[in-house]
């Protein structure tokens, strides 16, 4: 049994599944766990990582969040238009509430914990409270590691329900992009 195109192909395919962006459960290891139960929404994507690239998850969180897609930042810049009329922090808002020059944040996003294998970010506000986790999972022997962004929401009123309905479907179209970008641009690879 020789290499033929089919078995390329199941080759190809395999890989490209592994680090295409997927839905998962949110993963127990989170420091989130303590929060789905009682989450408006929660969902988590992850993507497989190649063979030496870093795990310093600060890294990877940052090569994945702080670089977003210019229609991500098209929608952005709709969503803070129509929601500042509500009273709802816009993203410029977010940024400008920076305590210091040397704030932690990914992109506007703040940064409010950070582990070894694990960065938390996300913002209060009186429609709802959302935290994004963007955790390392160390694969098995064999297996790749993997990088997992989490998204827990907890709506507040129904102006929170009404927005997480709104953005919903764009929320899971730019979190996979996110990720699937920063594939394409490359992981930070480890220190030699």
């Amino acid at each position: 049994m020789g290499f033929t195109v089919r078995t390329a192909f199941a080759l190809w395919s395999a890989m490209r599944s592994v680090t295409k962006p997927h839905a998962v459960a949110p993963p127990l290891e989170s420091t989130l766990a303590s929060r789905y139960e009682t989450a408006t929404f929660a969902d988590a994507f992850a993507i497989g990582l190649p063979t030496g690239t870093t795990r310093e998850v600060g890294l990877l969180a940052e090569a994945a969040f702080d670089h977003p897609p210019v229609w991500a930042r098209g929608l952005m810049h709709v969503r803070d238009t129509v929601m500042k009329r509500f009273g709802v922090k816009t993203s410029r808002a977010i940024r400008a509430a920076d305590p210091g020059a040397g704030a932690d944040r990914i992109d506007f996003f703040p940064v409010l914990s950070r582990s070894s294998r694990e960065v938390i970010v996300g913002e209060n506000d009186r429609h709802l409270d959302f935290r994004t986790s963007i955790l390392l999972r160390e694969g098995a022997a064999g297996d790749l590691d993997a990088l997992i962004a989490t998204t827990v929401v907890h709506c507040h009123n129904l102006l929170g329900c009404l927005y997480l309905s709104a953005i919903r479907p764009f929320h899971v179209l730019i979190v996979r992009a996110y990720l699937q970008d920063a594939a394409k641009r490359g992981w930070p690879r480890m220190d030699v």
